[in-house]
Parts: C-alpha cells; structure tokens; sequence
C-alpha cells in the first residue's frame, strides 16, 4: 500500500505535528531539528502546505528554544 499525502485543505485543519506526521515527515523533522538544520526544517515544513514565512517562524522559534519543542 501507498502512502498518499493529504491535500491542502485536510491539512489546513492540522497543527505543524499533525501535519508532519500526517505527510509521513516527522521522523525527519526531529533528525532535522536535533541537528539544528534549518534549511532542511524549512524545506520539510513547506511539504506539508505551511507558506514559507510561516514555516520560517516556526523553525526559528524551535531553534530560539529547542528544549521547549522536546529538542
């Protein structure tokens, strides 16, 4: 069986670890976030229908204050 990413507007609804999880890429993005990679967190939050400033925020406001995001 394939894995088939949800569309925009079901991910609308979700929080950035529903929609992580829900597109497959959590495990990346904790690999990502614990080697504080940037371009790459922005990358993987983009394939999930978050708009770059958004995904920019989000990852910066985890690597402002990792070890309140579990990192």
């Amino acid at each position: 069986m394939t894995a088939t990413r949800p569309s925009d507007d079901e991910l609308s609804g979700m929080t950035v670890n529903e929609r992580l999880f829900a597109c497959g890429l959590l495990d990346a993005w904790d690999e990502a976030a614990m080697n504080r990679d940037r371009p790459q967190m922005i990358a993987l939050l983009l394939q999930t229908a978050i708009e770059r400033d958004q995904a920019e925020r989000t990852t910066d406001a985890v690597l402002k204050n990792p070890t309140m995001y579990g990192f």
